[in-house]
């Protein structure tokens, strides 16, 4: 693999034993996109530093020297459309695409990844197992259970891994419909042997990820990425990245983050920190003295989230000085209303602020994201939103201001995952455009039509399975999604069940035996905490 020549290696990889197990892990897109997920690279390295494991990588556009009978076969699973990529590879590779096809002799296909944490079903037939939570230990588990079985046949190895805490086996559970076109009915393990549920693994350590390679190659080149937090305390009712990730977790500044971050400098001179809330790390302030120091003047600094409160001057210097021109902030909405809907602690007044601080800081762009379409949202809130950011260009002149937007996307394991689409957040979309330009305000929406795909595969089902084939060769737009449900018209329900129905707290929903951090109770009330805001 030619790129592999460009990579600067964090760990040493160690020489496999010669009875060590022949894993292929892949990364279902291209190299660089691959290789710049976090998640991907501390898998491989943890497999790379094992004896017992020999482990080849594999991407879209390119791969190291495979095994000719791999054992293990797995996916990291970022991005919903990669998909296509995975039943390709497996043609590719020769495996059957399902895994009721498979036999002794096809290696045993394992995904992790949020994309299958959050709601694995609509791909279920495409696994043998599925790692439901955090990799560091779940891995590790998968692993050693495997090698208890490692010559039993397929049938025995499946039944034994599902044992196993955060180890989910899709075709050991067994799924019944009212009808074809209607409601799950029951979802039940086939045997009593088989775990009724399978519980989401959480990693509660001190010390959080860093990247195990460095390369040019990557789609953010030469950046070395410090896990400084992970979820989010602030659990705005929307938000996959919090409530599937919980509990709030913090990198140790003295143990973990500060001789990560010395260590990758030894590499390169990008830093990014990474985290769906970094600067609400209680040692944040302590950090970013760190990274002021003179010795540190030549580092570029990125920071993945800030909240709209902890945008001080001091934080806006520092960055600026850093190579940093801009910092994104998700207010999700002008309107207070919508803020208490979703639980999203934050007042006008703090984010005018927080323009007035990375202009005097130095930073020259500023990049709010937000959404249409939230749940109890109407044209006025849309109008506030409007408002609110005309007056954050008055109150800091000269601060470039971008809007992106993206519409409401119901997700699992979330408060707001009964809600459907509102099809009424398009023509908003279309509101924002027409007003935001004439303000000199510079607005980046997301597709719409993308928003509708990424909804109907996260609240999906296994009957979407057969959908899924055909859009692959039809392509990944709307309307070929829209060509699959009308020929397969009879044989689940329609696009609207999937996307814009609300649905019933009562029904069961597809990945109802698959435990996130929090019980269903609590999500839903949760879910009556924001009608109240209605």
């Amino acid at each position: 693999m030619k790129e592999a020549k460009y990579e600067k290696l964090l760990f040493t990889p160690v020489t496999p034993d010669d009875d060590a197990i022949p894993v292929i892990f892949a990364f279902p897109n291209e190299y660089s996109v691959g290789i710049t997920s976090l998640g991907y690279q501390i898998i491989w390295a943890n497999l790379a530093t094992r004896s017992d494991i020999s482990v080849s990588r594999l991407f879209t556009d390119t791969q190291e020297d495979l095994p000719r009978s791999p054992e293990l076969l797995g996916f990291s699973f970022s991005w919903e459309l990669d998909y296509v990529n995975i039943l390709n590879l497996l043609e590719l590779l020769e495996i059957p695409r399902h895994a009721k096809e498979r036999d002794n002799n096809h290696p045993l296909v394992f995904g992790g990844g949020p994309v299958l944490t959050a709601n694995p079903e609509p791909f279920a037939a495409f696994f043998d197992v599925i790692l439901l939570g955090d990799g560091e230990d779940l891995i590790s588990n998968f692993l050693t259970a495997h090698k208890l079985v490692r010559n039993a046949d397929r049938k025995t190895k499946l039944r034994h891994l599902a044992t196993i805490p955060g180890i989910y086996i899709p075709s050991l559970y067994e799924v019944t419909y009212t009808n074809l076109t209607g409601e799950i009915a029951a979802i039940n393990p086939i045997d009593s042997g088989i775990p009724v549920t399978v519980k989401k693994q959480t990693y509660r350590g001190n010390v959080l990820s860093a990247s195990t390679v460095v390369t040019k190659k990557a789609a953010w080149e030469n950046i070395y990425m410090v896990e400084v937090v992970r979820s989010c305390p602030e659990m705005c009712r929307f938000c996959l990245a919090s409530y599937l990730t919980l509990p709030f977790r913090t990198a140790d500044l003295e143990t973990s983050l500060i001789p990560a971050i010395e260590k990758g400098l030894k590499v390169s001179d990008r830093i990014g920190l990474l985290g769906a809330s970094v600067t609400q790390h209680p040692e944040f302030e302590t950090l970013l003295d760190y990274l002021s120091q003179p010795q540190y003047q030549q580092i570029r600094l990125s920071i993945a989230s800030v909240r709209t409160n902890t945008v001080t001057e001091k934080l806006a210097k520092t960055l600026a000085s850093r190579d940093t021109r801009s910092i994104t902030i998700a207010i999700e909405s002008g309107s207070e209303k919508i803020r208490k809907i979703v639980n999203k602690k934050l007042s006008n007044e703090e984010i005018l602020q927080a323009a007035i601080n990375a202009k005097a800081g130095g930073l020259h762009n500023l990049k709010f994201y937000g959404m249409a379409g939230i749940p109890g949202e109407s044209e006025t809130d849309i109008a506030e939103t409007v408002e609110l950011l005309r007056l954050v260009k008055k109150t800091a002149p000269g601060l470039r201001l971008t809007f992106g937007c993206s519409t409401f996307v119901p997700k699992a394991h979330t408060p707001f995952q009964w809600f459907g689409v509102n099809p009424q957040a398009e023509k908003r979309l279309k509101f924002f455009q027409k007003k935001l330009h004439s303000q000199g305000i510079e607005f980046r929406p997301e597709s719409y039509n993308w928003s509708v795909i990424q909804t109907l595969i996260s609240r999906g089902d296994r009957r979407l399975t057969p959908l899924l084939e055909l859009t692959r060769h039809y392509g990944d737009t709307l309307g070929s999604y829209k060509r699959a449900f009308k020929e397969l018209k009879g044989q689940l329900p329609d696009l609207d069940y999937y996307v814009f129905q609300n649905w019933s707290v009562d029904q069961i929903l597809p990945w109802q035996h698959l435990e996130g951090p929090l019980p269903h109770s609590t999500l839903i009330k949760h879910l009556e905490d924001a009608k109240q805001y209605f």
